[in-house]
């Protein structure tokens, strides 16, 4: 399992790929802590499945709320 901080392992054609569309760098984001979605923290998760999908999305809890409801 991945730390909250530590991005998972993507091929660099998949994040140069997400970098173009939205004009971040997932790595970057997730390093520092923010979503790729809105910019906020993400720092609270209440699972560890919410968890491991930062580090997969980057995307804070409560955007991972709307998205999958």
């Amino acid at each position: 399992m991945t730390t909250p901080n530590e991005p998972s392992s993507k091929k660099p054609q998949i994040d140069l790929m997400l970098s173009r569309l939205t004009g971040k760098s997932r790595e970057i984001q997730i390093a520092s802590g923010l979503c790729m979605t809105c910019d906020g923290e993400a720092k609270e998760f209440k699972d560890d499945l919410s968890r491991n999908e930062y580090a997969i999305s980057g995307m804070c809890q409560h955007c991972q709320d709307a998205i999958f409801g």
